[in-house]
């Protein structure tokens, strides 16, 4: 493991619109001392324009696993999708998809906020009548924004779920269904299900959740979310099939009383950090590891899950994981600065310093979009990027969006680089799709980044778009590349 942290500390890595390149160094402490990146890339306006209005066929079934046999010996793949696919929205109506996310957007960062930045523990944020003593809350993470089709139950259902990677919860939308939500598939019926077996309040499994409730003998939760969705029932454990692929004994909630903006999906796959999670369950068979690819806005395909070893690419360039104490489902990164044009631009480390109490830090989420910075670090960043632009034409701000350009004119641009300078030693140069997005069909662009009120900082899915990304979570690291995708 220190000879992998030795290289790790030697990678510099750039991700310029679809093209990877590595070099070394002899620098072991920070970035900033290495060779600089790219200062400036071409930006293809008319078609990003184009793309956005572009999106890929329906998925009807789970995808096929990379392993043929019926147990779990290494790795397999699933097809993601972002949650318009399944949306009745006009797609063709990009400002109307762009307003939805954005308020979508502001709810989960409030609630990752209220849950990062010492708010209320959450049994005293969510009372639900329905549950009284028995309220089992589950961590205020928001519906999130991408899909995975896999098969519940014995035989396997066909279920969209969405991914989280800060949620430790695995569940899905039962009958009998006191109240659901409309999803695009069948309810599941667990009296259908061969493999289903309810967990009892004095089980194991039911000490893993907090504060866990019961009721007739049956182990209780719930799940609230940070806009104002929440699923809650009774843990059972399950067989969950990814292709050829069982997964048995899985623990999963069954939730009768449901309610959210869950887009036609069944329930909800955790990703995070802790016991409860998918891959916290899947322990020692993974070794913790999981990698994703989110697909990038109008590419018109789709991005990718991997578990097991397949998600651990040779030449990825890794950093370390940081443990916050006080929310371990979360992954967290060291951050060190962050650089405009190929030039470290002037932001204490400190900034992004997460504290021994768990306050402040970086933290990469899938269920966020836009990138949140702390005010200072933000308009600085801003700044920079402003006068690297001096030559494009402004536009006035959008939403939450204070820096926005008009290339209606344009049919490319040239424009800076951004990078993230991490503590490790990689520099993460992004694309600038990933920077720049369209929020009409006219041609008006803006900085794809936003202040936060707080010390905690976000790296959101617009800017790990494309990205290939893998958590080793048995040892601490994060990878990035060696592939755009």
């Amino acid at each position: 493991m220190a000879a992998l942290k030795l290289l790790v500390m030697m990678v510099v890595v750039h991700l310029l619109g679809g093209a990877v390149t590595t070099t070394t160094t002899t620098t072991t402490k920070h970035a900033a001392s290495t060779k600089p990146g790219p200062r400036f890339q071409v930006f293809r306006v008319r078609e990003t324009i184009s793309g956005s209005k572009t999106r890929p066929a329906k998925t009807t079934s789970y995808q096929e696993s990379s392993e043929s046999n019926q147990k779990f010996e290494g790795k397999w793949k699933l097809n993601l999708v972002h949650r318009d696919l399944l949306s009745s929205t006009n797609l063709s109506d990009h400002r109307r998809r762009l307003d939805e996310r954005l308020k979508r957007d502001a709810a989960r960062v409030v609630s990752l906020t209220r849950r990062l930045s010492g708010g209320h523990g959450d049994a005293a944020m969510y009372e639900v009548e329905d549950f009284g003593s028995e309220v089992v809350s589950g961590m205020d993470q928001g519906s999130g924004e991408y899909f995975v089709r896999i098969g519940v139950g014995s035989p396997p259902r066909d279920q969209y779920m969405v991914i989280d990677s800060g949620s430790d919860i695995v569940w899905v939308q039962c009958k009998p269904c006191n109240q659901c939500y409309q999803q695009s598939d069948p309810v599941f019926d667990p009296a259908e299900s061969a493999s289903f077996l309810g967990v009892s309040c004095s089980s194991t499994v039911c000490d893993r959740l907090e504060n866990a409730g019961c009721h007739a003998g049956r182990c209780r939760y719930e799940v609230s979310y940070g806009d104002g969705s929440y699923t809650k029932g009774t843990l059972a454990l399950e067989t969950l099939t990814f292709g050829t692929t069982e997964v048995q004994n899985v623990a999963i909630g069954c939730g009768h009383m449901n309610h959210g903006m869950f887009i036609g999906a069944a329930g909800l796959m955790g990703l995070g950090g802790g016991s409860m999670s998918f891959v916290g369950q899947l322990g020692g068979q993974s070794g913790g590891a999981f990698g994703y690819c989110l697909v990038s806005r109008g590419t018109g395909s789709y991005g990718l899950l991997v578990f097991g070893r397949g998600a651990m690419p040779v030449g990825a360039a890794w950093i370390s994981l940081l443990r916050n104490p006080r929310s371990p489902s979360f992954y967290f990164v060291g951050l060190a600065g962050l650089g405009v044009g190929g030039i470290r631009v002037p932001i204490s480390e400190d900034v992004f310093r997460l504290g021994a109490l768990g306050d402040g830090g970086v933290v990469m989420d899938t269920g966020t979009a836009v990138t949140r910075f702390p005010k200072p670090a933000y308009e600085t960043l801003r700044d920079s990027f402003i006068a690297a632009t001096a030559g494009l034409p402004r536009a006035n701000p959008v939403s939450i969006f204070d820096t926005c350009y008009d290339l209606s004119g344009f049919e490319t641009v040239r424009v800076p680089t951004v990078s993230f300078y991490f503590s490790d030693g990689p520099i993460l140069t992004l694309p600038a799709k990933n920077f720049l997005i369209p929020v009409d069909d006219g041609g008006t662009f803006c900085f794809a980044f936003a202040p936060s009120s707080t010390s905690l900082s976000i790296i959101g899915n617009i800017q790990q778009e494309g990205i290939q990304i893998s958590f080793d979570g048995a040892n601490g690291f994060v990878g990035f590349g060696p592939n755009t995708c």
